[in-house]
């Protein structure tokens, strides 16, 4: 089977990274990545991609006069390594136009809260102020309004008594890491592709493959 080849952008730590890049070293696993690229030169996640022996390249956002002579490097390099697929995985920039039309339909971001509600940053805060019972994830893909673009699948987590943001944080990001793999199979095997503005689903698809609660419910006590 030839595998779809995936570029993955990051500025950070890269978990999402790593989550999948173990996705990708099954066999039977859809795509491959074929680089690993970030903004920030110290982000952890290169010496992950490094130790991994994947392709890497930094492309210092610091060393470009515009936002737009950026994006212009980061899409030569994507184009270079010829990665079909991309995926944002905690990358901090906002996109512009030009290359997130160049791109569209191929870019993936995944974004801790249910969207639509949460856009943005600081989501797990933000779902415990708003009192929230149910919070999560969601693997989307980009067009030009922020985290905006059509909904590809999510997962929940229920919002525990006590719970603080980095407590919250901790259970939605166990669920990110399964949730980007899987989406990534989705869209590189074509279930799952833009249309006009939307994600169109094969009709053979399940709804629990694009709708996760991955926390068990209680049982029921016995009359």
């Amino acid at each position: 089977m030839a595998k779809v080849p995936v570029a993955i952008l990051i500025s950070g730590r890269g978990s999402n990274m790593a989550a999948l890049l173990r996705a990708a070293l099954a066999e039977d696993y859809p795509a491959e990545v074929v680089l690993v690229l970030s903004n920030v030169p110290s982000a952890e996640g290169i010496l992950h991609a490094q130790e991994k022996g994947i392709p890497f390249k930094i492309v210092d956002h610091k060393a470009f006069e515009t936002r737009e002579e950026h994006d212009e490097a980061v899409s030569a390099a994507l184009t270079e390594a010829g990665a079909d697929y991309i995926c944002l995985a905690g990358y901090m920039r906002i996109l512009t136009e030009a290359f997130v039309n160049q791109w569209r339909g191929r870019l993936m971001n995944m974004h801790p809260s249910l969207l639509p509600s949460f856009p943005g940053v600081d989501t797990h805060a933000r779902a415990l102020e708003r009192g929230v019972r149910v919070h999560g994830c969601t693997v989307h893909f980009v067009n030009n309004e922020l985290d905006g673009g059509p909904i590809i699948a999510q997962s929940a987590v229920p919002v525990l008594p006590g719970d603080d943001a980095d407590t919250l944080g901790a259970r939605v990001l166990e669920q990110e890491h399964v949730l980007f793999p899987h989406v990534l199979a989705l869209v590189a095997t074509r279930t799952v592709r833009w249309s006009g503005d939307n994600a169109v689903i094969a009709t053979d698809v399940a709804a629990k493959d694009l709708c996760f609660w991955p926390m068990a419910q209680p049982e029921t006590p016995a009359d």
